[in-house]
């Protein structure tokens, strides 16, 4: 068994992949924390703690599940805005993979090829992934682990992601619902949320969807 442990970074300018250093993808019924193998309900009390204990914990959903290519994803789509609330975590999306230059819009978006500045201007100490081709996934985890301190987390649809600090497998909207169920257990115990206030954007093709004083707001803080 690998000693090399998935923690949140920084880590290095160029991190080592986790599978080149021994870490394993779990079997189904199972996820693994920081490189270490554990039952699936273990891992789903672990990142509800992560995500209250977090100042400003983020999903960040990808094509896989922004785009409604079928019924079954838009189910998905419904479980993570429901997580979304609940606990509540900010929403910002990986609409697609293609570098963004010479700048990207990093308080709405975030890109596979450069995460980091999304999650530096931000300040996200913990997020999510969701939705994200696993290659792209990978890529940005890997990024994200070198050069910040954000604990990732990804529930993924195929095997998992090794390059996570947590990761699930075989993810499907009855499994974000029972994270959503983690999330609201721990609060009934009396653990709160330590999330910062904030105001979810809402954006079509036209721009921002919200009131004029949260556009002079959003406007203001670029």
């Amino acid at each position: 068994m690998s000693d090399y442990k998935v923690l949140a970074g920084p880590e290095a300018f160029l991190p080592p992949a986790a599978a080149s250093m021994g870490i394993v993808l779990p079997d189904p019924g199972e996820a693994h924390i920081e490189g270490t193998i554990v039952p699936e309900e273990e891992a789903y009390e672990h990142c509800a703690k992560k995500i209250l204990e977090a100042s400003v914990p983020t999903i960040f959903p990808g094509p896989l599940v922004l785009w409604k290519w079928n019924d079954h994803v838009a189910e998905k789509a419904a479980a993570i805005k429901e997580l979304a609330d609940e606990a509540p975590m900010r929403l910002i999306p990986m609409a697609d993979y293609r570098p963004k230059y010479p700048k990207i819009e990093y308080e709405v978006e975030i890109n596979p090829n450069h995460p980091n500045l999304t999650i530096w201007h931000n300040k996200i100490d913990a997020c999510i992934f969701v939705g994200v081709h696993c290659h792209q996934a990978n890529l940005a985890l890997k990024i994200i682990r070198g050069g910040t301190n954000c604990y990732t987390m990804a529930m993924c649809a195929q095997a998992g992601h090794e390059d996570a600090c947590l990761s699930f497998r075989d993810a499907s909207a009855e499994k974000i619902k029972k994270l959503t169920e983690a999330v609201k257990k721990l609060k009934s115990q009396g653990v709160k949320s330590q999330a910062i206030d904030f105001t979810q954007f809402k954006m079509d093709r036209n721009g921002l969807v919200a009131s004029p004083a949260v556009i002079e707001e959003y406007e203001n803080a670029r």
